[in-house]
C-alpha cells in the first residue's frame, strides 16, 4: 500500500515537472541462457538495481516452448533488500536456484542463434516489427520469420489506476507464402499480476534454436515498460514456440 502511494506521488511529481526531482527508472539487463537439448525449454535472466530502493535483483525465467508457459517452480526471483549487497550476489543466488531446474551448462551448449536484436536505447529501431532470416546461412535456405507487435489498452489492475492507459499486447506472426496470411500468437485479455502496471511493449530480440530432431523453436524477447518508483522501468518477457 505504501509503495503504491509513493509510486503515485512520484508519478504526479513527474507530471508536474518538479525540477528538484530527477526521474530515472531502471532498465533491467537481459541475458539469454539458452534452450534444453531438445528445444523443449527456453531460459533467460534479467537483472539490475531497483530504482528507489537501490536493491539488487535477479530474475530467471524458464519457459516450456510447447505451451508458452512457465516451467513448474519458476520464475525464480531474487531481491537482496540491502543497498550494500552486490548485483553479482543476487545473480549468483538466482543461478544456484536455477540449477535445480536445468543446468546452465546444458543451456549454454544449446543457446541457439540471436537472429535479431533491438537495444532499448536504439532510436532507429522498429520495436513493432521484426523480420529475420532464422539462421546465418547464405544464400538463405529457410523461409523468413516475421512477427508484429501491437499494444492493446486494457482495464487497469488494482493499484494501477490513475497512471493513464495500461497496456496488454497482441503478437502476430506473418505468413511466409504471400506475406498476407497472419496467425495471432498471443493476445492479452487482462493484465497478469506479475507485470505490475505496464505502459507498453517493444520487440527486443528473436532467439532461434534448431534441435537435433524436430522443428526449430523460437523465443521472442519483449521489452516491457512499466510504472517504476522514480520513472518508467524496463523488464523483459519471452514468447516461445515452434516455427
Amino acid at each position: 500500500m505504501l509503495r503504491s502511494i509513493l509510486r503515485k506521488a512520484a508519478a504526479l511529481a513527474a507530471a508536474l515537472c518538479v525540477p528538484a526531482i530527477a526521474q530515472a527508472g531502471d532498465a533491467a539487463e537481459v541475458n539469454i541462457l539458452g534452450f534444453s537439448a531438445d528445444g523443449g525449454m527456453f531460459a533467460f535472466e534479467e537483472y539490475g538495481i531497483q530504482d528507489g530502493s537501490g536493491f539488487p535483483y535477479a530474475n530467471r525465467f524458464y519457459i516450456d516452448t510447447a505451451t508458452d508457459t512457465f516451467v513448474s517452480g519458476t520464475p525464480i526471483r531474487v531481491r537482496l533488500e540491502d543497498e550494500t549487497a552486490s548485483l553479482g550476489e543476487a545473480r549468483a543466488q538466482a543461478k544456484t536456484q536455477g540449477q535445480a531446474v536445468i543446468s546452465d551448462t546444458v543451456l549454454a551448449e544449446n543457446r541457439g542463434y540471436t537472429a535479431g536484436w533491438n537495444a532499448i536505447t536504439e532510436l532507429s529501431a522498429d520495436f513493432s516489427r521484426m523480420a529475420v532470416n532464422p539462421r546465418p546461412v547464405f544464400a538463405p535456405i529457410d523461409a523468413p520469420v516475421e512477427f508484429r507487435l501491437e499494444d492493446v489498452p486494457l482495464a487497469a489492475p488494482s493499484g494501477c489506476e490513475g497512471f493513464g492507459a495500461i497496456m496488454g499486447y497482441r503478437l502476430t506472426r506473418i505468413g511466409t507464402t504471400d506475406g498476407d496470411t497472419t496467425e495471432i500468437v498471443h493476445e492479452d485479455s487482462s493484465i497478469p499480476g506479475s507485470r505490475g502496471c505496464p505502459l507498453g511493449y517493444g520487440i527486443g530480440g528473436l532467439q532461434i534454436f534448431y534441435p537435433p530432431s524436430g522443428d526449430p523453436v523460437f523465443a521472442l524477447m519483449l521489452a516491457m515498460r512499466q510504472i517504476g518508483f522514480e520513472g518508467p522501468d524496463h523488464r523483459w518477457l519471452a514468447v516461445a514456440g515452434r516455427l
